[in-house]
């Protein structure tokens, strides 16, 4: 795995923040909070909703039948370290 990035992973939690208008600051969630279900509470729209605002800053399409969706979307730090190896901008 690589280095964590603690500028690009704050970029990110403000994305979904903003995305999904969530009532928490994004320093106020944990890394290794999962996203989906217990945790943040994000569903299936939610989690669309997050790839799209992700595809358009960063310039890479997350796929739906992307087998390894639980693995990207299972926290922050998953979803940072995918799109920190996948970023074109």
């Amino acid at each position: 795995m690589s280095e964590a990035n603690p500028e690009l992973q704050n970029e990110v939690a403000g994305l979904i923040v903003s995305a999904l208008n969530l009532d928490v600051s994004p320093e106020e969630i944990p890394a290794d909070t999962p996203l989906y279900g217990d945790g943040l509470g994000l569903d299936s729209i939610d989690i669309l909703e997050v790839a799209l605002v992700v595809s358009k800053r960063y310039g890479f399409q997350l796929r739906a039948d992307n087998a390894d969706n639980v693995k990207i979307f299972s926290s922050l730090a998953s979803l940072t370290q995918h799109i920190a190896a996948n970023k074109t901008k």
